[in-house]
Order: C-alpha cells, then sequence, then structure tokens
C-alpha cells in the first residue's frame, strides 16, 4: 500500500513538473518572480554580489533577509548577508546614521557607486530603504546612479481592524479574522508575519487589531497575552499595536460603579490598566476610542465632554509614551438634525482642550465613507488639535469584495481638497501631515480590508486599496496613476500593453461605480446590509438610518439642500469652499445633490436636465462594466489564469449587480420624476415591485 501512494505522489509530481506555479495571490505585491530580461537581471545581479549588515538590531536583520528573498526571487540567485565589504567594491550596505540631515525619523536614502548604500536615521529607515530599493528593482527602474531620498510625511500610518473575538469582521468581505484568538498566544500562524511584511514594505508602521465597537475582553490579562504575542511578531517589521478599546470597561471588568472619566478611581484603574499592558508590550501604540456614537457609551454619559474622556486615556498613557486615537464619528439619532454637522458642532467647540498625545480622527467625509462625499468640514478649523485622517479601505459602500472600485482616487479627493483655512492651498493633506498647523503629532488610518481568504482581499484587485492606501499615506503627493501602474507591475504582470489596460481600468472603475450606484451627488441610501440598493426604505428605530432621509426624493425634486435655506450645513466651511459648492447653477456636478434639492426638469451644466442627467448616469454606469469585462479579457495572456479566471467572474457578479442598482434607482425615482427614460435607454425588464422583491430576498438570505 505504501508503495502504491508512493508512486502516485511521485506520478503527481512529475505531471505537474515545468508547468507554471498558479498565483493564488497570498504574496500580493511581494512576488519576486524571476526577472525575465535577462540584460537587466545581470545588471542588477553585478550591483548587488552581497548585503554588508554589521548589527545585532532585529529590524536590520528583517531588512537584510527581505533583501535577500527578494533578491533570490528576481535574480534566481542567492546573495549572501556578511558581515563586511572585505574592501570589495559593489554590494548592498545597511547603514543606520543618526546625522543625515535630508531625513526624518523614518525616512531612507539610497545611494549607489561605489556601493548601493541603504541608509536611514533610525532601523525603521532603513528597512522602509530596503523594501523601496526591491520595489524600484520589481518595476523594471535603472540602478546605475540610484540617488533615492523619501521621508513619510505622516507620522502614525495605520491601519484600523474591525475584527472580533469570535473571528468575525464588522464590513469584512474576504473571509474571516486573520486573528486566531482560540490559539494565541501559544500557536502563532506564520500569516501574521507575512502580514507584517505587506504592511512594513508599503511603510504601514501601527495596526489597532479590533473593532472600534470593543469588547473590554481585549484589556483583560488573557487578551493582553494574545496582543502581546502579535506585537512581538510585529515588532521586527517597525510595527506597533493598538488596541480599540470599550469606555466603561472599569465597570465591566473593573468592578467599578462608574466610568466617569473625571473620577479619580477611574483615573487610577486606567492608569493601572496602562501599566499592566506596557509590561507586556513595552512599544504599546495606544489605544483608539469610539464613544458616544451609534449607541457607544461615552464621556457624555456623565455629562463629561469628548475631552474629559481623551484626557483621561492621555494621561494613563503620557508615560509610556502612548498616544489616544478619539474618532470623531459621532452624531444623534435627531430625524430634523443634519448628520452631516453632527462631528464639527461636537468637536470644534473643544478645540485646544485636548492633551498633547491625543489625535482626533476625523473621517474623510461628513457622513459615512460614502462613494462620493465632500471634505469634512472639520479639517482645518481646529488649528490646536491634531486631526487625524481616516479612510476606508474594506468596501462597505463600494459593492464589498464583487465590485471592482480602485479607491485612490477617493483617497486623493480628500486629500488634494483645499480647506482655504490658511488660503488657497490650504488643503487637507496640509492639515493632517501637520504642516499648515504645525501639529507634531500626525495620524492617517485605514480601516483594513483584509481576511483569511487566502488571497487576503477577496477580489484580488482590492489588494491594490490596501497597497495605494500605505503609499499614500507615506507620500500623499503620489498620484493614483502612478501607485496603479507600479502595484500592476509588482503584483499582475509587468508586460506594458497590459500594465497600462489593467491601470486604466483602475483609474476609471470609481467614477464607473459612482454612476451607476451614486451620481451627480446622490448620498448612498442606508440599508441594513450597507449593500442592496434600497431607496425606498423609509422605516427604522432611527431616522437616519433610512434612505429617504439622504436622498429626499419628492415631487419637486431630488437632493438634501444645506445651504442657508435647508440646513445651512454649508456654514461650517470657509466662504470660498461655500462659493464653490452654495449656488446650485455653478456647483459642480459631483457635489450637486449633497447640498441641493434640485427640481426634475432643472436643466445643468451638462445640457440636460436633472432626470435625463440621472438616467444617463445610471446606464452609462452599468454598461461602462461591459467595457471592464472586454478590457480585462485584453490582459488574460499576461495574467495568471487563477488571478483571471477570478476577476472575470467577479465582473460577471459586479455587471449583475450594476443593473440591478441601476433599475432599482431609476424605476423608484420615475415615480417622483413622472418622466419617460430619455431615449436611447430602454425601460428596465422588471418593475420596480419585481425589484423590490428581489432586494428583500438578498437581505433574508
Amino acid at each position: 500500500m505504501k508503495y502504491t501512494l508512493l508512486f502516485f505522489v511521485l506520478l503527481t509530481s512529475l505531471c505537474h513538473a515545468g508547468a507554471p506555479d498558479r498565483d493564488d495571490g497570498y504574496r500580493l505585491w511581494l512576488k519576486y518572480d524571476l526577472i525575465n530580461d535577462a540584460s537587466r537581471r545581470a545588471a542588477y545581479a553585478r550591483s548587488a554580489p552581497f548585503i554588508v549588515l554589521n548589527s545585532n538590531s532585529p529590524v536590520l536583520k528583517t531588512a537584510a533577509e527581505e533583501l535577500q528573498t527578494g533578491l533570490r526571487g528576481l535574480l534566481g540567485k542567492t546573495v549572501p548577508i556578511v558581515a563586511s565589504a572585505g574592501g570589495k567594491t559593489g554590494g548592498i550596505i545597511l547603514k543606520t546614521d543618526t546625522s543625515l540631515p535630508q531625513l526624518n525619523d523614518e525616512g531612507y536614502q539610497i545611494r549607489s557607486q561605489p556601493n548601493i548604500t541603504i541608509s536611514g536615521k533610525t532601523d525603521a529607515g532603513v528597512l522602509y530603504g530596503a523594501f523601496a530599493f526591491l520595489r524600484h528593482l520589481q518595476t523594471g527602474q535603472p540602478i546605475g546612479n540610484l540617488a533615492l531620498t523619501s521621508n513619510p510625511k505622516i507620522r502614525v500610518r495605520m491601519l484600523n481592524h474591525w475584527d472580533n473575538t469570535d473571528g468575525s469582521i464588522e464590513r469584512g468581505y474576504a473571509g474571516s479574522s486573520l486573528w486566531k484568538w482560540y490559539e494565541l498566544p501559544e500557536r502563532i500562524d506564520p500569516r501574521y508575519r507575512d502580514y507584517a511584511r505587506a504592511n512594513a514594505s508599503i511603510g504601514i508602521n501601527g495596526t489597532v487589531v479590533n473593532n472600534v465597537n470593543a469588547s473590554s475582553r481585549f484589556l483583560t490579562a488573557e487578551y493582553l497575552e494574545k496582543v502581546a504575542a502579535l506585537a512581538n511578531v510585529f515588532r521586527p517589521y517597525g510595527i506597533k499595536i493598538y488596541l480599540s478599546v470599550y469606555f466603561p470597561a472599569p465597570k465591566t471588568i473593573g468592578g467599578l460603579k462608574t466610568a466617569d472619566p473625571l473620577d479619580p478611581e477611574v483615573n487610577k484603574w486606567w492608569a493601572d490598566k496602562a501599566n499592566e499592558i506596557y509590561k507586556l508590550i513595552p512599544d504599546f501604540g495606544g489605544f483608539l476610542v469610539k464613544a458616544n456614537s451609534e449607541g457607544q457609551p461615552g464621556p457624555q454619559d456623565y455629562n463629561r465632554t469628548h475631552a474629559d474622556g481623551a484626557n483621561m486615556l492621555a494621561k494613563a498613557l503620557a508615560p509610556h509614551k502612548g498616544i489616544v486615537i478619539w474618532r470623531a464619528f459621532v452624531y444623534k439619532a435627531d430625524g430634523k438634525a443634519d448628520r452631516f454637522k453632527a462631528a464639527y458642532d461636537e468637536f470644534k467647540p473643544l478645540d485646544g482642550q485636548f492633551e498633547k498625545n491625543v489625535i482626533v480622527q476625523v473621517k474623510n467625509g461628513p457622513i459615512d465613507f460614502q462613494p462620493r462625499e465632500p471634505f469634512s468640514p472639520i479639517f482645518g478649523m481646529m488649528p490646536q488639535t491634531p486631526l487625524g485622517l481616516e479612510f476606508q479601505i474594506t468596501q462597505e459602500y463600494l459593492g464589498f469584495a464583487t465590485h471592482l472600485v480602485y479607491e485612490a482616487p477617493i483617497f486623493k479627493e480628500c486629500l488634494d481638497s483645499d480647506t482655504y483655512v490658511k488660503g488657497k492651498g490650504s488643503t487637507v493633506a496640509k492639515v493632517i501631515d501637520g504642516s499648515l498647523h504645525n501639529y507634531p503629532l500626525t495620524a492617517i488610518a485605514g480601516v483594513a480590508n483584509t481576511g483569511s481568504d487566502r488571497n487576503w482581499t477577496g477580489h484580488p484587485l482590492a489588494q491594490a486599496n490596501w497597497y495605494a492606501f500605505g503609499r499614500l499615506a507615506w507620500d500623499h503627493t503620489l498620484s493614483s496613476e502612478a501607485i496603479a501602474r507600479e502595484w500592476t507591475q509588482m503584483t499582475l504582470t509587468t508586460e506594458p500593453p497590459s500594465v497600462k489596460t489593467v491601470t486604466e481600468m483602475l483609474l476609471k472603475s470609481r467614477e464607473i461605480y459612482v454612476n451607476y450606484n451614486t451620481p451627480l451627488g446622490l448620498s448612498r441610501p442606508w440599508t441594513g446590509a450597507h449593500f442592496a440598493p434600497e431607496p425606498w426604505q423609509n422605516r427604522s428605530s432611527r431616522p437616519d438610518w433610512t434612505a429617504v432621509y439622504y436622498h429626499r426624493a419628492d415631487s419637486t425634486g431630488l437632493g438634501f439642500d444645506r445651504t442657508t435655506s435647508g440646513s445651512n450645513a454649508l456654514a461650517q466651511y470657509r466662504p470660498e469652499v461655500q462659493q464653490q459648492w452654495n449656488n446650485p447653477e455653478t456647483c459642480p456636478l459631483p457635489y450637486l445633490l449633497w447640498f441641493h434639492h434640485v427640481p426634475w426638469a432643472k436643466k445643468l451644466s451638462s445640457g440636460r436636465t436633472l432626470w435625463d442627467e440621472l438616467c444617463t448616469r445610471f446606464y452609462t454606469g452599468a454598461d461602462s462594466v461591459g467595457w471592464l469585462q472586454k478590457q480585462w479579457a485584453q490582459v488574460k495572456k499576461d495574467v495568471d489564469p487563477e488571478t483571471f479566471d477570478n476577476v472575470a467572474g467577479r465582473l460577471a457578479t459586479q455587471q449583475k449587480e450594476a443593473i440591478w442598482w441601476r433599475d432599482a434607482w431609476v424605476l423608484y425615482l420615475q415615480e417622483f420624476a413622472r418622466q419617460p427614460i430619455p431615449k436611447p435607454f430602454k425601460k428596465p425588464d422588471r418593475t420596480l415591485k419585481e425589484v423590490k422583491e428581489s432586494v428583500q430576498v438578498y437581505l433574508v438570505r
């Protein structure tokens, strides 16, 4: 029997010998496949005969090992790690040099001739430089006269994981949580290290491992040991670990009668808890807090302010140099109010009242990670308080893991928006990188889209969003196109025609989605699933959890009036910004329905009426998914078969669901507009009743 089994294994191995390995997406952008161009490969090899590492630093050791791994794959040969160049020219030297004036703490410098020297003021800087050098090779760039210098523009660059103790992920669409809490701390899944590698390669230096809707269980001794085990894996990659905390934890696990932030016993409990954490995790980053938002408890339960709550935690962490990241995502269940205004109204009056180690974390837009939002009016309006920026990488409102939406344009749209708080050029990016108001503490966060799926993100092309966030967190001046091209070359193919095709797909994907989902600033209807089209939804436990609250469709028109005749939310912006959006005649079409209730027959700058323009967007958006399919078919010969089939299947689903969205919106809004669907567009094959029935089936499945 054992000989039969041995023969079968041998036969199977022979059958697969010589066949190309299928790429399941696990390696992300760190593929390091052999460079096909023999002359380029030889040139690279001549410049890298050895790697010099003269240090016992765990982070520098990681840098050397990553270089060795990358070069082995790219060059097809092992490059040795040595303690000294021994007078030889050539080779790669890793060097920590605190005297480099052009670098900040995590910046790097790469110089060639006669040796390639990768330097940083800190070990982390050298690590980032090593990954940058490998990226340089992966994208086929020359290395003869290297003179690269790069500094991260933002100090804290982190992922926020909305993961729970039971392995579920709130708004997760790529399987279950990466963190196997039931195995930790005894077993360390090798995937934790690969996660750290991927993050370090794009400059991410922090991670919050649990949901902002936090369980106090994460602060128990049992779970702190598990978190410490993860921190040990992340540390050699320059990544600090953070925790979301449940504000009433002193009551739920501490046995106190209150969680009042001004109560001395509560303050002592948090200080003791901080001491406990830092004994286990000396480089612990700090706390992320969601409080008095969507039913979560907080300091307002005790008639205290957000500043009172944040400062209590900040004082507990200050002796350990930890920070508090306090989320500004707050709003009350008030049907007469405008949720748009809530964060500004609660936090603007508190400017200057927070401790120095507190960052107020603000979502990119004023509502909730919509497909398109104006930038949050808080940016620039709190000059005495460091403001961090929160993006969402996971596609909660962007089609989950079936729709292709490249998010770099969303990120850039916010980062490049001008607040005008110090005149023209006062961009959101300059607010959060500290340059506008001289914030010494800066942060940017992305809600992660990773999960236990083998390819990490469900949709293979959604890996580009994780990558884009990291690259922009490091340098917000990079373009969406440059990042898309870079990611494609490193992840999918280096063939120029296919790189161009995929890059174009990525760059157009967001606008295609917006057109069939929320054109002209039409705010996203809320549903329990955050995905199914349900613009008719008008019942919920709170008014701002209905669809009609946002789009306000009636027989007159469509859109939310936020001018002086409506909620006056526009007054929260600088006059220069108000001027751009205040007049419906001149308001850019992408933001029109965000700020105005527009009559159905109103002629827009496009030359069409509102109704005709909406129909045009809904139909052309849905039709454009067919264009994405045709473009993807063109790259089949240059992309791994498994990846190609995976994306092709998801694009087919996207086309079906785009038509679903189109039909739901058009048929529903037509009941108010009472106008025919303009030519040449065909009336949907199904009735509104049939669309509603299909949505109900989706919501209960």
